[in-house]
């Protein structure tokens, strides 16, 4: 079903990706957090879902379309170091930050700060190019949601 996006993201060097391939790649990288800590709460689909409405100004029965196409994309996907790079490679810096944010919207919303997910966030803040504190100010501003 995605056979020429999982080619793009694993291969050696991913080329940049297209705007609705990058859009349904964040999807999928949040249905792994979700899943991290091993229980994909109907709380973290229903925040997945409104992330989508806010950033891509979606509908939310498109939102969860795309969702449950990211459910799809995040079984089928690469580890997630490439995964990220290739995220990294078609989102601006500036909006890097309003990732990790909407990641942390995620983690946070079943109440539950799970060591999985604690672990994923590290390592895709870091891999998207932000520091502990630019993570650490995110997570804060995810909490106030």
């Amino acid at each position: 079903m995605f056979d020429a996006l999982l080619r793009r993201l694993t291969a050696p060097t991913p080329a940049a990706l297209t705007e609705p391939d990058a859009d349904l790649a964040l999807a999928a990288l949040l249905v792994r957090l979700a899943r991290a800590d091993g229980d994909y709460a109907q709380s973290e689909m229903a925040r997945i879902d409104n992330i989508l409405v806010s950033r891509h100004n979606l509908t939310p029965w498109a939102a969860a379309k795309m969702r449950a196409q990211a459910e799809i994309l995040e079984q089928e996907a690469p580890d997630t170091v490439r995964f990220t790079r290739a995220i990294k490679n078609a989102t601006a810096i500036e909006e890097r930050a309003g990732l990790v944010q909407a990641m942390w919207s995620v983690a946070l919303v079943d109440d539950n700060r799970d060591a999985g997910e604690d672990q994923l966030m590290r390592l895709v803040a870091n891999l998207l190019g932000l520091t502990d504190q630019e993570s650490a100010l995110a997570r804060q501003k995810a909490s106030q949601i």
